[in-house]
């Protein structure tokens, strides 16, 4: 998870992800696929556009996966770009920011941030408990 947001991005490079839904699907698929699609039901590595934006449906199986899929993104019920935006402030570690100030920047509900912030913080902790070899296999599909 950390490993999306290792690599340090512009102000402009922020600005753009977290105004933008569509910018934020897109900078997940790239991530995601970035050394191919792979459908995750039958294996198969052809696949055309999906419905949703930014999603890949399988030529074979006809499977359709989401930017979002298998992520800790995946069902997330308020914009991406507001998501990306804790996801990003949690990882980086610049600032301790309560769900009480991400519900006033965002205009979300204070439950909602705390619990987006919660899975974000238990991912990183899952990812602190894996060996190395895990890590290592793990950075490589992100990075």
């Amino acid at each position: 998870m950390s490993a999306i947001f290792n690599k340090e991005l512009s102000p402009e490079q922020l600005d753009v992800l977290f105004r933008n839904d569509e910018k934020c699907l897109e900078f997940l698929a790239q991530l995601k696929w970035d050394e191919g699609f792979v459908c995750r039901k039958c294996g198969n590595t052809n696949h055309c556009p999906g419905k949703a934006p930014h999603s890949r449906r399988c030529t074979k199986c006809k499977s359709e996966e989401s930017a979002t899929a298998g992520t800790i993104f995946h069902n997330c019920k308020f914009p991406v770009s507001k998501a990306f935006y804790i996801a990003y402030t949690v990882c980086k570690g610049n600032e301790d920011v309560s769900s009480y100030e991400f519900a006033r920047r965002l205009t979300l509900r204070q439950m909602t941030c705390w619990n987006f912030k919660t899975r974000i913080q238990n991912a990183l902790q899952q990812m602190d408990s894996l060996t190395k070899t895990e890590k290592s296999s793990i950075q490589k599909i992100l990075s």
